[in-house]
């Protein structure tokens, strides 16, 4: 993919669309791409951060190790999502580990190229304040949904966050692994599957590791209708 473009994907991001313009080229021209096949560690919990980490393709999972050796997982990033944000300007260590859950590619912005930017433009850092409270609000999310929305609406929401488009027809890519997905959505993989089939009537057909969703705003409104509704089949 040529460098334009994965500057264009990378201008996407809630952490550069909320930076002063003049700072974003001169950021970008400096991050440093890489690629990771599936099943690659990016980083390793308590390894020394190297800056901010940005989505172009694919999927990043974050997870931790318990004690008794099972992986609980944290966070998922695609395309456009950023990670690492307040752990890389304090300079501290990694709380998680990072692996590809897919092929990925991502820019690392690096850590003293963000510090010298908040020396010179004091919004550099409202910015990456901005990108934070941005991951904190969507935890808060999360959990109004794991509380509140039936395990389809979950799966509806999901499917939304990675549409491109407002409205219509759209396809989205996912992991092969359905069980990170299900991780995530705080599910059991046999009730994810469960989901996807309730879902069918909605106009969404999975297909290995795609799903097409027939209508857009149709999977909206079934994702924010009164969770009580939604336990009826859709129709």
């Amino acid at each position: 993919m040529p460098l334009e473009k994965h500057k264009a994907i990378a201008r996407t991001s809630l952490f550069i669309r909320t930076l002063p313009e003049k700072h974003v080229e001169p950021l970008l021209s400096r991050a440093v791409f890489r690629h990771y096949n599936r099943g690659e560690t990016l980083f390793i919990q308590d390894e020394q951060t190297t800056g901010i980490h940005l989505m172009l393709e694919g999927w990043v999972k974050l997870y931790r190790v318990a004690p008794n050796g099972s992986e609980a997982v944290v966070s998922v990033f695609a395309r456009g999502e950023s990670f690492g944000e307040a752990i890389a300007l304090r300079g501290g260590h990694y709380p998680v580990s990072a692996e590809a859950a897919t092929d990925c590619e991502l820019f690392i912005l690096p850590t003293s190229v963000l510090v010298s930017m908040m020396h010179e433009d004091p919004d550099v850092a409202i910015s990456i304040l901005a990108s934070t409270f941005s991951h904190l609000h969507s935890l808060v999310v999360e959990l109004e949904q794991l509380k509140a929305h039936t395990g389809a609406q979950r799966v509806a929401e999901f499917l939304l966050t990675l549409c491109q488009c407002d409205s219509g027809g759209c396809a989205v890519l996912l992991p092969y692994d359905k069980v990170l997905i299900a991780g995530r959505l705080g599910m059991k993989p046999e009730s994810l599957s469960r989901a996807f089939s309730r879902l069918k009537p909605l106009g969404i057909t999975i297909r290995k590791n795609r799903a097409v969703i027939d209508d857009v705003n149709r999977l909206r409104s079934y994702a924010e209708v009164d969770p009580a509704l939604a336990w009826a089949k859709p129709v």
